[in-house]
């Protein structure tokens, strides 16, 4: 039986894994869970999945969770409470689904303690990308991917040689605003840009889908999870999201992993990686969908993914700031402080500020997202 702690459980990713160890209770257990404010809906889980430790954002959201749970549960807070459940003595893998770069040193706790890594996180690998995959290599942990682009990568590659592989090309939904101009983008409201056509996800990815900075992000964790080099990871829309992502090999052949707009369908795939299991979803009938699109991204529509083509070639400390400068612009639009696209202005501003610093530790690291956060604000 496989033990899981999962850090985001409330989440979009967080919810959807205990839907798919629901269906699976012979192979699967919760030993640990972490969320953030929604204690609500964490108390539910804790009665149905009895895990051993429970963490939440604040003490005083512990003081009242310790109340309305058995005594036998171990409630923690904060940040070394998520430390506590990404190395929870029982679990072996650890599913990463909190949203931002928070997630970043309970990740690496995880992985310094042994466990197999379920990466939903994507900014741990853009913000420190270096240091996880070499701290994830020099002790032998798998580091398996969540994200439906990743995961397809990571499906085409099985049984093949990564020196055949001529580039990787990531698909894009082009989200809420895909089929707008920039100019019918001025003055969009909070709740048009939360609209996917396709996926059902938390607001903060739901904004970056739609300045497209959530696939910025994908290439950068793309040149980390796969060791390829930026020229060759490319991106083209497909607004269907049936095409999850695709690898072209040195002699032209095109693989591609196709399925139905459905996230369980990687969450399961890693955790039950190297087989598959059936799983409770829609099956994908081509007939009824007929025809598949595909358009080259403008970047000039698109700035947020040159931004991030722009950190990940510069290295070093400018792909936490592209992240941390990004995660303000967004909260600050969610509240209703900038417009929508000042996000990019801001990220921009920010970036052309920055001194980089090659090669940085965690400190380093730490210090650049402080720094970003900051001049994100003025």
């Amino acid at each position: 039986m496989k033990k899981i702690a999962i850090l985001g459980s409330t989440g979009s990713i967080g919810t959807q894994a205990l839907e798919v160890v629901r269906q699976y209770p012979e192979r699967f257990e919760i030993v640990a869970l972490a969320a953030g404010r929604n204690t609500e809906l964490l108390a539910r889980q804790v009665r149905e999945f009895r895990p051993r430790l429970v963490s939440v954002e604040t003490k005083e959201a512990a003081e009242k969770l310790r109340l309305e749970l058995p005594q036998a549960i171990k409630v923690v807070w904060g940040q070394e409470g998520l430390v506590h459940v990404a190395t929870h003595h029982e679990a072996t893998f650890l599913i990463a689904a909190m949203v931002g770069s928070a997630g970043l040193a309970p990740t690496l706790s995880a992985i310094e303690a042994g466990k197999t890594i379920g990466l939903a996180n994507k900014e741990t690998l853009v913000t420190a990308g270096h240091i996880v995959m070499q701290k994830a290599k020099e002790n032998g942990i798998a580091v398996i991917p969540i994200d439906s682009e990743h995961s397809a990568i990571f499906q085409c590659l099985q049984g093949e040689s990564r020196t055949a592989v001529n580039r990787i090309i990531l698909t894009a939904s082009g989200g809420s605003f895909r089929d707008r101009s920039r100019e019918q983008l001025r003055g969009v409201t909070v709740e048009q840009a939360l609209s996917h056509p396709n996926w059902s996800m938390g607001a903060k990815i739901t904004i970056d889908s739609a300045t497209m900075m959530n696939k910025g992000l994908e290439i950068i964790e793309a040149h980390w999870l796969f060791d390829l080099p930026y020229s060759k990871i490319d991106t083209v829309l497909h607004k269907e999201s049936i095409i999850h992502s695709m690898v072209e090999f040195a002699d032209r052949a095109v693989m591609a992993q196709m399925g139905t707009p459905d996230m369980k369908i990687p969450i399961q795939y890693a955790l039950t990686y190297p087989d598959r299991l059936p799983l409770q979803t829609e099956p994908l009938d081509l007939t009824a969908i007929s025809t598949l699109h595909f358009s080259a991204p403008d970047f000039t529509r698109y700035p947020c993914v040159s931004f991030a083509y722009e950190a990940g070639e510069k290295g070093g400390t400018m792909p936490a700031v592209l992240n941390g400068a990004n995660e303000v612009a967004v909260a600050r639009f969610l509240r209703g402080e900038i417009a929508f696209l000042a996000i990019e202005d801001t990220i921009a501003s920010v970036m052309a500020k920055h001194r980089v610093v090659q090669q940085p530790g965690l400190e380093e690291i730490f210090e650049a997202d402080r720094w970003a956060r900051q001049e994100a604000i003025q």
